[in-house]
């Protein structure tokens, strides 16, 4: 019996990388008639840099610019991955992103991608990781590394082509 594809997770950074793995998540929704759901996560600010603003600022003045600074940053990053979506349209007949779901999420990447694959109950995670030659398999971007290792579906790690690395 063949695996059936019908929930796809695209995890971007909106890197050039990411770019390219989104043309593989597409043709494999295309292929398989499946929904794609494309996330991007904006890494937390640590707790010892939160705890020394909060002391200089106090705890109330930071939370307040924490939570409009969040804000403008989930509306400016929804509003990149619409345009990288437009875009992608305009290169790929038929192209499924206009029906995607766009979500971003503040965590730490690996958490959240792989929380939202199960929430979702994702069959397949795509993402992009850098092509680095002969140093690849030692260096591959730690985020997708952490995402192979602990995803309980499969994964498909897209690296840019040698001629544009």
């Amino acid at each position: 019996m063949l695996p059936e594809i019908k929930k796809i997770l695209y995890a971007t950074d909106l890197s050039e990388n990411a770019r390219y793995a989104a043309r593989y998540a597409v043709a494999l929704a295309e292929r398989f008639d499946a929904e794609i759901t494309i996330l991007n996560v904006i890494e937390q600010i640590s707790a010892n840099i939160h705890s020394r603003v909060a002391a200089m600022l106090g705890e109330d003045e930071w939370q307040e610019i924490q939570a409009r600074r969040q804000k403008e940053i989930f509306t400016m990053i929804q509003e990149r991955l619409r345009n990288f979506c437009q875009e992608l349209q305009g290169q790929l007949a038929g192209c499924r992103l206009d029906r995607a779901e766009i979500l971003t999420r503040e965590g730490e990447p690996v958490s959240e991608i792989l929380a939202l694959a199960e929430e979702r109950h994702c069959d397949l995670i795509v993402m992009g990781t850098r092509g680095l030659g002969a140093l690849a398999d030692a260096v591959m971007g730690s985020t997708a590394r952490r995402v192979i290792r602990r995803a309980k579906i499969p994964v498909l790690v897209i690296r840019l082509p040698k001629e544009t690395t």
